[in-house]
Formats: structure tokens, sequence, C-alpha cells
């Protein structure tokens, strides 16, 4: 029973026991206090300071200003009963320049907040890269330099040290496929650079940082679960024609096995090597960096919003290089076109379809057998308001989700090893590109006066962790 009053009654789909339910949010998207207690410029803020890179100019500066309300939200999640919170470290709060000792004044913070979750009763899940590269090290050059993996392994040696005591889940990094080919590819996201070379050169560096953090942690950390997150792409061809069969592979290769395969089988995939071919020669890979990208983990994290739909490319589109800088898919370019979905669609026009994490997870149960699964995030953005008696109704939301829990509990009866489920997110908050006009969160934020309040959501989610399942 939660302090929301949910009261359990006949559960048609009932998870296992000890099934982690949580919820989630990230540092910059949600912390604000930008410049306070030693903090200094992540590439979010640069980028979002960056006259026509986010919508209407927002920035980061003061998002859900977290850092001011930890207890507040804490006790939200209290409310919830969520048993587990997965939130990411700022590395220019706790390493200013991503070199050095650590400010005290930004490692306090989260142990501050890693102390209020325990006494909630709520596990800490502690992410250590969600995207804010400290400025100095993007202008040292940012992923695509080698060196910035050893920054990240030396980064993870603190925040082991400083936490490894209390956070029982660490997770390396977030959507790294995101931070290399959104950020490096076709510069939708920040530091906004435009290259395909540069892109496969931070996605290798991505692998390599992740294994360092793994031996720091187990070092550090022996008993802790070490995880990772990655946004896998649930890819379905048009047809069975041999050509939109050939687009399906590309992308699964740039966009799923470039992560997948040096971290669990300490290998590149042959396929995007020889795709890439135009654009690399993969030289950047040193002898030995694969046997550190292949550190043992404990689970792996999916993020899943909605399925990838792709044909052969049109032989009336006009040809374009694989390097050219608009795109993320490096090899793919000029080869596959990309196709809408069918179903209803979130604000973030992104399409409906709970199918796509039902085969993405029952995927890995084939591909990475012993491997336990954790959906890192999962959830959807609305139009939500709140009305003139202060609710906040939600019913498309709660549509959403009560698809994808469904879509979970069908792939755990068919033998997925699925541990847990963390909704995304918490709060609304800073949509990256598209500053403050989508709203992810369970929880309505007015921004302007940092008002909280729960949405239908939020009490319809704190019931199904009551029941421990999804009702009829």
């Amino acid at each position: 029973m939660t302090a929301l009053d949910a009261r359990p009654a006949t559960t048609t789909l009932r998870f296992p026991t000890g099934f982690r339910w949580g919820t989630a949010t990230a540092a910059y998207q949600i912390e604000g206090a930008a410049s306070e207690d030693g903090r200094t410029p992540s590439i979010w803020d640069t980028f979002s300071r960056t006259p026509g890179r986010v919508r209407n100019g927002d920035t980061g500066d003061v998002a859900a200003d977290h850092y001011h309300r930890v207890s507040e939200d804490i006790g939200l999640m209290r409310r919830l009963g969520v048993t587990d919170y997965r939130f990411s470290i700022a590395w220019p709060r706790v390493q200013p320049t991503g070199r050095g000792p650590a400010v005290q004044k930004g490692l306090d913070f989260y142990r501050r907040l890693v102390d209020e979750l325990l006494e909630a009763g709520i596990r800490p899940v502690a992410t250590l890269y969600h995207w804010d590269l400290p400025q100095e090290l993007e202008d040292a050059g940012g992923w695509p330099e080698r060196d910035t993996a050893y920054r990240f392994g030396e980064y993870a040696a603190i925040m082991a040290e400083a936490l490894g005591d209390r956070v029982a889940t660490w997770t390396t990094l977030n959507e790294p496929w995101c931070a290399a080919f959104l950020g490096y590819g076709n510069g939708e996201h920040a530091p906004g650079r435009t290259s395909a070379i540069a892109s496969l050169r931070a996605a290798h560096h991505f692998n390599l940082a992740h294994g360092l953090a793994v031996g720091q942690l187990r070092g550090t950390a022996p008993a802790a679960e070490i995880s990772l997150t990655l946004n896998l792409h649930a890819v379905r061809p048009r047809s069975n024609a041999p050509e939109d069969l050939d687009a399906a592979r590309r992308i699964d290769a740039v966009g799923n096995r470039i992560f997948l395969d040096p971290v669990f089988r300490g290998r590149l995939p042959e396929d995007l090597i020889h795709d890439t071919a135009p654009v690399t020669d993969w030289s950047f890979v040193l002898d030995g960096d694969l046997d550190v990208t292949a550190a043992p983990i404990d689970s792996l994290g999916i993020n899943y919003y909605s399925p990838t739909v792709v044909a052969a490319a049109s032989p009336s589109s006009s040809p374009s290089s694989s390097s050219s800088p608009s795109s993320p898919w490096a090899g793919a370019e000029g080869h596959v076109s990309f196709l809408p979905a069918p179903g209803p669609r979130t604000a973030m026009n992104w399409p409906v379809d709970a199918g796509g994490l039902y085969e993405l997870l029952v995927r890995l149960r084939d591909d990475l057998p012993g491997v336990p699964l954790l959906i890192t995030e999962n959830g959807a953005a609305y139009d939500d308001y709140a009305d003139p008696s202060g609710a906040v109704k939600d019913p498309e939301r709660v549509e959403y989700l009560h698809a994808h829990l469904t879509a979970v509990h069908r792939a755990l009866a068919d033998g997925a090893d699925v541990r847990g489920y963390f909704l995304w997110s918490l709060l609304d908050n800073f949509e990256w590109a598209y500053g403050y006009s989508k709203r992810f969160g369970i929880v309505h934020v007015d921004f302007a006066t940092q008002r909280r309040t729960l949405k239908d959501s939020a009490r319809w989610y704190a019931d199904i962790i009551a029941r421990g399942g999804l009702p009829a």
C-alpha cells in the first residue's frame, strides 16, 4: 500500500516477486543549478546556449530545479511506491574540467541524494554518463579522441570511491548511440558536430570508456551490479525482399551491433566494417581494446520508445556519400529509407507500438542467454496541462504504459529474463533539442513556479506497483 492509497485488487498479469519498479531521470534534464557549487559547463550547456540549437532558446540552467528540491522529489517517489530510482551524475558537477580531483560540494549533492533514497527505502541506480561531457574535454577533441575514454575511467574511479559503499547498481553509459551519432554524426544533439568518421570514432571510444569504467567499479565496489544502457533499435524491414532485409541489416549493424558485439563478444561486426569502408579503416581500434570493451557486466538496460521501419533506398532517391555530414547512419546512408510505422503517435510524433519492445526482449533472450535485462526507459510525451481543478489527466500515457508493460509481461512468459521496469520519466523536464515543449513526466512541473502535480498516470503507476502487476 502506498501513500496514494492504491488498493490491490484482482490482478490478471502478475510480475515476478522482487521485480524492480522504478522511474528515471537525467542530470541535465532536471537538476538546474548550472553554475552553482563549482559546476562548469557541459557540452549541453554550450549547445543549448547556442542560438538555433534548442527550441525556443531553452536551456537546462534551471530545468526542474531538482538540485534544490531533492527531498521533495524523493518524497514523490516514496508516495508512488517505487522500489528503484535511476538517476545520472553530472560529470562537470563533480569533476569540472574532466580531469583532476573532485569538487566536494558536487560529491556531497550525490551523497545526499543517495542517502535520502536509502532512507526512503528506494534503491539508487546511478548512471555515470547521460550525455553531459565537460566542455573542456570537448574542446580537447571530445569522444572522437581516445583520451576522453581514459578520462572517463578516472571519473568512474572517483564516483566508485565516493558512492561505492551505498550504490548497489551502476550504469556506465546511457544511450551511447545517441551521444555518438546524434552528437557527432548529424549534429542534432550536443556537441552538434557533423562527421561520419567522428561518430564512428566516438562509438568505439564509448565502448572503450565503458570497459574502463567496469574495471574501476569492479575494483572499488566488487559487490555492485554493473550495467550498460542501450537504446536498441527494433528494426523491421518493409518486406522480405533481399534489398529490404539488407537495409535492416545495415541499420542493425550501426544501430545495435556496434555496441552489442564489442561488449558481449569482444569483436566488431564484420558487416559494419565492410559497410563503413568508405568512411574509415577502423585503425583507431588498437590491440587489446576489444578485450577491455568485453569486460563482463551483470545486466543490460534497454531504452525503448518505438520501432524503426526500413526499406531499401528508392532508385529515384538521390544518392549520397556514406560520409555525408547530415546522417547519423554511417554506412547506411544512400542504401536505406526510413518509413513511418502505422498507428497512433505521441507528441514527439513517435509511433506507439509495444510490439517492438517484445521483439527486442525475445531477440536478447536468444542472442544473450544468461544476461539479465532491465527496461531502463520507456514512456511517452503528450500535451499535458493542469485543468481548472488542478488535475492533470493523461489517459493516452496510461494506455501507452499499459500496452508496454503487457509486452514486458508477455516476454517474461516467453522466457526473457527481465528484472525490472523504469518508467521515463519521473518529472517533466528539459527534453534536449525540444527544450520544454515536450512533457514525458508522470509528475507535471509548472516551470514558472516549479510546482509538482501528480498526473493520473502517476496514480495509475502507483496502483500497478502496489498490485505487483496489471489489472484486467
